[in-house]
């Protein structure tokens, strides 16, 4: 394999580059070993969850004070494209613990709520994000889900869908309207604990893609909240959905330049090995012109990612360029991954090689965490405003 293979180009700092490193080398050693078979089972090895919060990774951004990491959103970021060249399945467990849930609780919980679940979060329990309903997913505030005010606590009613990490979590961000009158003013969010009165799991989803990744249904029946375990003011859960959402959009556009980064990798091995009309393929021009284009933009992708995550840390605006590095990098993921089959030929259609897993892990990109479409539509939004 070239020896550039599977390096950002980006400059790094030092203590990214070996967060970056050691990430990717456990993604080989730990990981690729057991991702056909997870893809297979639909089920990720609880091993390698209790070894990410063992490494540091489940609490990136979250303060030493609650047994975080204290680092930065970028170090998140690396992370989850290290992991997704391998295993998009893995690195979607510490995406949606970093970017989601425990970038919600630093930005909105108060001192208690921090105190109470980042610990956890860190440690030992795994985190999920609920905003989706069967008729609220691009119109995501369409909420059906009903909370009402009893005084010492909220009731929880209704159903939520394709959430992820769903079926290991023990701690959720759940969305739900107060006062469906209001419209989206009338949204709050919710931690919820896997044992809490009238909440339950439901049925595990058989997905085309990211398999291992469990996406399952949420129930509420008479759900008890404690009052304390509001998210944020009563009435601006929509503001925590989108800020936060914003944020995810960046983890997505890394798991997606991962994604690609593995089957192009997989794509320059391969065509230097085989042969057709006594020579290796690598060798053809044709091929060569591909590998080039795909490499030219896989690189721009990683630049738009890497380009909000850092706008991110800094304070600064970075709606659009979130939208931007989520749209691009999945249309990217999804032609590199093509294009790695293609020039498989035979094999790239068939399991033995890793090309086809990484094919069908790509097309959740331009689906979750808000389509492509409507990341279209938030960058005209930024451009005209």
């Amino acid at each position: 394999m070239s020896n550039s293979a599977f390096q950002p180009l980006t400059m790094l700092s030092e203590d990214e580059q070996m967060l970056f490193d050691s990430v990717k080398s456990f993604a080989e050693e730990r990981i690729k070993p057991l991702s056909r078979e997870m893809d297979e089972k639909g089920q990720m090895d609880s091993a390698i969850i209790k070894e990410f919060f063992e490494m540091g990774l489940m609490g990136i951004e979250v303060p030493e004070k609650f047994g975080g990491a204290e680092s930065s959103f970028f170090m998140a970021i690396l992370a989850v494209e290290a992991l997704s060249a391998v295993d998009p399945s893995a690195a979607i467990v510490i995406d949606v613990q970093n970017t989601l849930v425990n970038n919600a609780i630093l930005r909105w919980g108060s001192d208690q709520i921090k105190e109470k679940y980042l610990p956890q979060l860190c440690s030992s329990k795994i985190g999920s994000y609920a905003l989706s309903e069967a008729g609220s997913g691009s119109d995501a505030f369409a909420l059906k889900c009903r909370a009402e005010d009893k005084g010492d606590y909220w009731l929880l009613n209704g159903q939520k869908l394709w959430i992820t990490n769903a079926a290991e979590a023990e701690i959720f961000i759940v969305f739900a309207n107060a006062n469906p009158e209001a419209g989206y003013k009338g949204i709050n969010a919710f931690i919820i604990e896997r044992d809490f009165e009238g909440f339950s799991v439901g049925k595990k989803e058989d997905k085309l893609g990211i398999r291992a990744s469990s996406t399952c249904e949420l129930i509420l029946e008479n759900c008890k909240v404690p009052k304390e375990n509001v998210l944020g003011e009563v009435g601006k859960g929509y503001k925590v959905a989108i800020e936060t959402l914003n944020e995810g959009r960046i983890g997505i556009g890394a798991q997606m330049i991962g994604v690609a980064q593995g089957a192009l990798d997989a794509a320059v091995q391969y065509t230097q090995e085989r042969e057709q009309f006594g020579k290796a393929i690598a060798t053809f021009q044709g091929v060569q012109f591909q590998l080039a284009e795909a490499a030219t933009e896989l690189e721009a992708a990683r630049l738009l990612v890497y380009n909000a995550a850092r706008l991110k840390d800094a304070g600064q605006k970075f709606i659009k360029e979130a939208a931007m590095a989520k749209y691009f990098a999945s249309q990217v993921a999804q032609k590199i991954t093509s294009l790695a089959i293609d020039l498989f030929g035979g094999y790239g259609f068939t399991k033995e090689y890793p090309v086809e897993k990484l094919f069908r892990d790509a097309k959740i990109g331009t689906i979750y965490e808000g389509t492509s479409n409507m990341q279209l539509i938030t960058i005209a939004k930024q451009l005209l405003s």
